[in-house]
């Protein structure tokens, strides 16, 4: 089981897969769109955020987003193998995934920039990979990760220092906040993945998408039942798009070629997200880029890659 960054709902894989994959430039195509979608959601999500409140917009999306795959499971779960998921395992799943990660990263984009709430939220691979460090006994961090973890959070506070700092008193506080989002979806993914290797990745972000949307309804029905809400042609394409590419039909393509691929490979997706949301926002949206944001990428980008690192076992 394997997830890579937000926007991803988890894939597993299950013995008995089909081993004919896909030719390897058509693999390579497919992360490259991957990369790309998921780089364009946070400029997307700021998009829609101009009309309608962060709640709102959220549970608008998750509720099509779940629409659409109810209709996926119930045509290819069959095919994909895997038992349902329990009511712990699905409520994990939507409360801290979908509803608090996502939840956050709504609100903090109406104070912060999307490319710098992207680069931010990249630090999720070395929150995961401290998770499973204390939780699942095969996984323990060796020397260089924790290297890497140093050396990311160097990144983390230099980005607070400089740009969160820049950009007035309310950044600081919405960009701690904003790091609650991959821990909490650190600690569901550590959780599922320690109890639910035999279970349905479609069913399960089934249930946990439409287990986020009442969260999120939740949410919308307390903090915004007076804030304005305008269906502009923009916001219903925000929303669109991101229940539609940014969430169905990348867990298709991502699901599909995890089947055939090394999961080392499709890492590099964590690199690309980051850096083609920051040049989405800084293109398309004019939000600033310096020289110490850009640094604070690198330190980020190269910690993860550090933590990511496995060691090989040893051979006789």
């Amino acid at each position: 089981m394997k997830r890579l960054g937000r926007g991803r709902p988890i894939a597993m894989t299950t013995p008995g897969s089909a081993v004919t994959g896909p030719r390897p430039w058509v693999t390579y195509a497919v992360i490259a769109l991957l990369s790309t979608i998921w780089g364009s959601t946070y400029f997307v999500i700021r998009a829609g955020l101009e009309d309608l409140p962060p709640f709102t917009g959220a549970t608008v999306r998750f509720c099509l987003a779940c629409g659409l795959m109810a209709g996926l499971a119930r045509v290819l779960a069959g095919r994909e193998g895997g038992g349902r998921p329990t009511t712990t395992m699905s409520l994990i799943m939507g409360l801290f995934n979908f509803g608090v990660g996502y939840g956050v990263v709504y609100w903090a984009e109406t104070i912060l920039p999307s490319g710098l709430v992207s680069v931010l939220w990249a630090v999720f691979p070395m929150m995961m990979a401290v998770s499973t460090h204390w939780f699942l006994p095969g996984e323990r961090l060796h020397l260089r990760q924790w290297g890497g973890f140093l050396v990311g959070f160097c990144g983390v506070a230099l980005l607070f220092a400089t740009d969160l700092a820049n950009l007035g008193p309310r950044a600081i506080p919405a960009g701690l906040v904003l790091l609650l989002s991959p821990a909490a979806s650190a600690v569901a993914h550590t959780y599922i993945k320690r109890n639910g290797a035999a279970v349905s990745s479609l069913l399960l972000n089934r249930n946990g998408m439409a287990i986020g949307a009442l969260a999120l309804a939740a949410m919308a029905v307390l903090r915004e039942r007076d804030a304005p809400v305008q269906w502009t042609a923009q916001a219903v394409g925000s929303v669109v798009y991101l229940a539609v590419v940014g969430t169905t039909l990348t867990f298709g393509l991502y699901f599909w070629v995890l089947r055939h691929t090394p999961a080392y490979r499709l890492s590099v997706i964590s690199y690309l997200t980051p850096v083609l949301a920051l040049t989405v926002g800084a293109v398309a949206g004019g939000e600033p880029v310096g020289l110490p944001t850009i640094a604070g990428v690198a330190m980020i980008t190269s910690g993860v890659g550090l933590v990511m690192i496995k060691r090989k076992p040893a051979t006789s």
